[in-house]
């Protein structure tokens, strides 16, 4: 098991301590350690996201894996250069999968009996479902608002859910207070650098399913920003090790109702800009003050790349369309692909200089698009569709 290291004073901490943050205020990160994937043997390995064992911490558990990873890449029927990701097929229907199923290996190594987690939904539902496989009991907290599918999926894994009132910061901080409670393993996404190298192998398995190649742009939707971060250590891990020529460029799309790092992106800021953060129908990644913002920004910076922001109107219109491909996702899948479409149709903010950067890098070259959640968690969001009558606005379920 690999130590954490203080991202701002580089202090170091055990990682059987269960720290989650350095007294100095900094972020941990997972401490250095060698990663090469000894790429000659991949092909006789499981299809499973453990197949990159050398790039991982932590050594697989078989009593805990289900055996995640390796999510289908498929082309795109109406966006011909692009590929999708298919990480809403993985065992608990998002890309968290990966992540938690990382951190609970740890837990169980480190015989945790009791974890704490904070969410949104997704990130709940797969630490829920692989610390009750790891026997370890798992309280997870939410913003009120949590869509009632994610909800139940996360009591049928028997976790215990404490739903917050107000915003989703408000559900951050109430779990960061009861994280200081002794014998407990705050498993969270965000504080747990662990949780990130498990995201990471996202990265690998594209490398691996375009005949070991990365494409020219990743997209990938960013609130507090796991996808990205795990994203940038898989292409900085790959090229490092000679295994791929150059990192794509990786364009991370927010909701234009909760959109602090495409403003900061916009401002030139190296840290978030400060947000209220309005409702969106992509609550996974309605994220005002994402704490580690300012990696976030120094990584998508490092690819060349940008962030942008879409619509709801925007994102609901990409879902239906998904939705005709055969494709049931969460509206926070569909940002994505949202924002592709809109480089394609150059219905894109034309004044916006994030865009001005992004829409020529979606429209054109080989891109991958991630898929993160099904539509099953979120299967009756609305929006308001403007009505040409004089009468109030009708809602459209999407």
């Amino acid at each position: 098991m690999i130590d954490l290291v203080c991202s701002e004073c580089a202090a170091t901490y055990p990682v059987e301590s269960l720290v989650w943050q350095c007294t100095c205020g900094g972020l941990l990160d997972v401490a250095a350690f060698a990663t090469e994937v000894d790429s000659a043997a991949l092909p006789g390995r499981a299809p499973s996201l453990w197949r990159y064992a050398e790039a991982l911490p932590i050594a697989v558990d078989p009593t805990i894996t289900l055996g995640e990873g390796m999510s289908p890449l498929a082309p795109s029927r109406a966006l011909r250069h692009a590929q999708l990701k298919l990480d809403f097929l993985l065992p608990t229907l998002s890309f968290k999968d990966r992540g938690a199923v990382v951190l609970a290996t740890l837990a169980k190594r480190l015989g945790v009996r009791r974890a704490l987690v904070d969410s949104s939904g997704n990130a709940g539902t797969a630490m829920a479902a692989y610390f009750g496989r790891a026997g370890i009991h798992c309280t997870v907290y939410v913003p009120e608002s949590t869509s009632p599918g994610k909800l139940a999926q996360m009591r049928a894994h028997g976790a215990t859910v404490e739903r917050i009132a107000g915003s989703r910061a408000d559900t951050a901080e109430a779990a960061r207070q009861a994280a200081n409670s002794d014998g407990v393993m705050f498993a969270s996404h965000v504080y747990h650098p662990y949780f990130l190298h498990g995201v990471k192998t996202y990265g690998y398995e594209i490398w691996e399913q375009r005949g070991r190649s990365l494409p020219e742009t990743v997209v990938v939707p960013v609130g507090n920003g796991t996808m990205v971060l795990g994203c940038y250590l898989a292409f900085s891990e790959l090229v490092a090790a000679g295994l791929a020529e150059r990192m794509p460029r990786i364009i991370a799309v927010q909701a234009s109702a909760c959109s602090p790092l495409e403003q900061a992106m916009a401002q030139g800021l190296d840290v978030p800009v400060a947000v209220d953060g309005h409702a969106t129908i992509a609550e996974g990644i309605a994220i005002a003050a994402p704490p580690r913002g300012k990696q976030i920004l120094r990584a998508v910076r490092a690819t060349g790349g940008t962030i942008i922001a879409v619509t709801d109107r925007q994102t609901a219109a990409a879902r239906r369309e998904l939705g005709s491909e055969g494709l049931f996702v969460e509206p926070t899948s569909a940002v994505c692909y949202a924002a592709v479409r809109a480089a394609v149709d150059q219905t894109f903010d034309a004044a916006s200089p994030t865009w001005a950067v992004a829409a020529s890098l979606l429209s054109a070259g080989s891109v991958v698009v991630p898929l993160c959640g099904a539509g099953l968690k979120s299967p009756g969001v609305t929006i308001p569709v403007p009505s040409t009558r004089s009468r109030p606005s009708r809602f459209e379920q999407i």
